[in-house]
């Protein structure tokens, strides 16, 4: 009886110590079926007047299952999601005009309110930008979480085709 039972616990932990050994090891069968927590939708390309402010709407996809804070996130410990071009770029950000975030509760702690970002968003971008033509990598930087966990914060590109005539 005493042999079953180790054999038993054994088996249980097999899948355990190979799930942390993957996790060890930087398994890429493991991290390539985890799809992204944001993507950017689509590239934009916009002709826009040399040293103009000139709009852009920016779409990007949270995952199912996933939230991020909003750019006014409701706990001033929250990582807000923002939005950057580098200097560098040939275009500036002159502006970004954040969607209202959604109320989120947290299923184990109905008193904490989150303001968050699921499903997809859209910023609007008003952007200046040099004469010629510019790819311009913009940054949206944000933290996602599920219902249970936050994953470290995390920045992605955004690329932009942009002609200043």
């Amino acid at each position: 009886m005493h042999g079953l039972v180790a054999v038993l616990i054994f088996a249980g932990l097999v899948p355990v110590i190979a799930a942390a050994q993957s996790s060890l090891t930087g398994n890429p069968e493991r991290h390539a079926s985890r799809p992204p927590a944001v993507t950017y939708l689509y590239p934009e390309q916009i002709r826009v007047p040399a040293g103009k402010p000139a709009k852009v709407s920016l779409h990007f996809r949270v995952a199912p299952g996933l939230h991020i804070n909003s750019h006014t996130p409701s706990d001033e410990e929250l990582i807000p999601t923002t939005l950057t071009i580098p200097e560098s770029s040939g275009a500036r950000l002159e502006s970004a005009a954040y969607p209202a975030g959604t109320i989120f509760v947290l299923p184990l702690d109905k008193k904490t309110r989150l303001s968050v970002y699921t499903g997809e968003f859209i910023i609007e971008a008003q952007i200046v930008a040099t004469a010629g033509s510019h790819l311009v990598e913009a940054r949206l930087h944000f933290q996602a979480c599920d219902d249970n966990v936050c994953m470290p914060p995390r920045t992605i590109t955004a690329p932009i085709d942009v002609i200043g005539d």
